[in-house]
């Protein structure tokens, strides 16, 4: 509002308030005495102060409006404007006491007032003085000859007081007056079924839905009522009897599904879903909803067959929905179909990047199924971005850069990881200081890699990742043997089978010149193994020569030299048939 503007408004409220005061104009004064000169200017200055209250209580400035209302008072205790301002303001305020006694002091003055009376209304109600605010209302509405301003405040006001019969009838006779509206129907419903009137509840439902014919919402509605009170069969007939004369309505082919659901008619339940997933219109919510309902139930071929059916609609017509591809994913999952749920997953991330639960569930599965670490570094990096304190997907970021041989970057990944937990999660705790003990050993900072280790093996003294790489390391550094040969014993000895203990259990012993023993170690890994790799082939090799076996060595070092992974004196251990270190 500009200046001139709010000085002409000023002014007009200044007018109102003078000729509801009553003032005379200013030429009338001459002819008064002294005693009611001094009166009027009584009554002008409570005026002006009255004016300057207002302004400050339109311009929200409530401490000068409470200022002035009461100075006003000073000057005119008997205008009852002044008593129904203050009190509006201690209603502001949530001083309901204060309020009352102000408004009634307003209603003193002035009884024939309705803002006065209303005022009264809703303190009687902030007080739940219930049967007070009523009376007021019933007092207006006969003297006005007029219910309809006031029925729906005196229709809450019975409600809040649970005298239903009365709130019943004022919102019949609101109705009367706004039509068949959902709010009023609605209420009505919720009072006859406290009063266990069931039938006169779906009476009123069945107003709604003939009061807007087609529309499913309302038809739902009484559905509901009716399934929530054992009226299945009363409830189908509802729904089929608006699919017949509507039947492009995929919300109500889903109670269908549900209705026959219950009654044990699966052919009829699943014909009903299968017809809603293929509308488009129906809610890509409600058929995620739906599906993990079906998800959830004992697994058998028919449902299988449902699931494959509906899943198909719902990727067609909900492309872009990321709770779709999500659920989706899990079904696959649920399937054995890693691969499809990982690319699921995949899809609904990029639509949805801050999707925290996917993630949990996306970044190990893609470890499990020895997804390219490139791309779980992708994935990862994206989680440590949207989710930057959770320190389960800065370890998930460290392991895959480890993976890739970015070491810095996973020592970087997996400090974060570390002090973000703060120990919070040991098992996370321990994973994270031993791949990080991997990133410090891959740098050269062996000794801190050993420090590494150690604080697992401290909360953990059976870790099988770090009992394995801490002894391996330590038997090429033909450091702390015996302690080496401790920790791959206890290895080999829980895990007979598996080749890269047995590896590293030879090795250890081939430091300790046990030749004899880490050739009986590394066969038995090398059995265990489809496509041994170079450097199990060279370790091999190694073993056969201190053992004197010089051919069958040369042998094994030509063939580890086919694969990855062998060490810089292979080349030179061919070519000098002899072993390096």
């Amino acid at each position: 509002m500009n200046s001139i503007n709010s000085k002409i408004f000023f002014w007009f409220i200044a007018f109102l308030v003078i000729s509801s005061f009553g003032l005379e104009p200013a030429m009338a004064q001459e002819k008064l005495s002294r005693k009611e000169r001094k009166a009027k200017k009584k009554e002008m200055m409570a005026s002006r102060l009255f004016i300057e209250g207002q302004k400050n209580l339109m311009l929200e400035d409530f401490e000068k409006a409470y200022f002035y209302f009461n100075k006003a008072l000073e000057f005119n205790d008997q205008e009852s404007a002044i008593y129904f301002k203050l009190s509006e303001m201690m209603m502001r305020a949530n001083k309901p006491e204060k309020a009352l006694d102000l408004g009634q002091q307003a209603l003193a003055l002035d009884p024939e007032n309705k803002f006065y009376h209303l005022q009264m209304a809703e303190i009687y109600t902030k007080l739940n003085r219930n049967g007070e605010a009523a009376a007021v209302l019933e007092n207006l509405m006969e003297k006005e000859g007029d219910y309809r301003q006031y029925i729906l405040d005196l229709a809450s006001i019975y409600l809040n007081s649970n005298e239903f019969d009365k709130a019943l009838e004022a919102l019949n006779k609101a109705e009367e007056y706004y039509g068949v509206v959902e709010q009023l129907t609605a209420q009505k419903q919720r009072i006859y079924l406290r009063k266990n009137n069931l039938g006169m509840a779906i009476e009123e439902g069945q107003k709604l839905i003939d009061a807007h014919p087609g529309n499913s919402k309302y038809v739902l509605a009484l559905v509901e009522i009716l399934f929530n009170n054992n009226k299945t069969e009363q409830a189908l007939a509802l729904v089929l009897e608006s699919l017949t004369a509507y039947p492009n309505q995929p919300e109500l082919k889903m109670a269908a599904h549900t209705l026959y659901k219950e009654k044990g008619d699966l052919e009829l339940s699943r014909k009903y879903i299968k017809e809603a997933f293929k509308n488009p219109d129906l809610d890509g919510e409600i058929k995620v909803r739906a599906f993990k309902g079906i998800m959830a139930e004992l697994q058998n071929s028919s449902r299988d067959q449902l699931l494959e059916s509906l899943g198909k609609d719902m990727e067609m017509h909900h492309p872009g929905d990321p709770e779709v591809l999500t659920i989706l994913a899990e079904w696959k999952l649920q399937n054995n179909s890693p691969n499809q749920a990982i690319s699921y997953f995949k899809k609904s991330i990029r639509i949805k990047i801050d999707n925290e639960g996917v993630y949990q569930k996306l970044l190990p599965l893609m470890f499990e199924n020895q997804e390219p670490f490139a791309e779980i570094v992708e994935v990862a990096d994206m989680a440590t971005q949207v989710f930057p304190e959770k320190p389960e997907f800065w370890f998930f970021l460290g392991t895959a850069q480890l993976g890739e041989n970015a070491n810095e970057p996973a020592r970087t990944a997996l400090d974060k990881a570390i002090a973000l937990n703060d120990g919070k999660n040991p098992q996370l705790s321990q994973m994270a200081n031993g791949q990080l003990g991997d990133a410090l050993y891959a740098l050269g900072e062996k000794d801190a890699a050993f420090d590494a280790y150690q604080k697992v093996l401290s909360q953990n003294a059976n870790n099988e990742h770090i009992l394995n790489n801490y002894a391996y390391f330590l038997s090429l550094e033909k450091k702390d043997l015996e302690k080496a040969y401790k920790m791959s014993s206890k290895l080999v000895a829980r895990y007979p089978e598996n080749p890269t203990y047995l590896d590293t259990h030879a090795w250890v012993l081939f430091q300790l010149n046990r030749y004899e023993e880490a050739k009986t170690y590394m066969e038995k890994a090398i059995k265990h193994l489809d496509t041994p790799s170079g450097v199990i082939l060279e370790h091999y090799g190694d073993i056969l020569f201190k053992l004197g076996e010089k051919e069958a060595a040369l042998k094994y070092w030509n063939k580890a030299k086919e694969m990855k992974e062998t060490s810089e004196f292979l080349t030179l251990k061919i070519k000098n048939k002899t072993y390096y270190e």
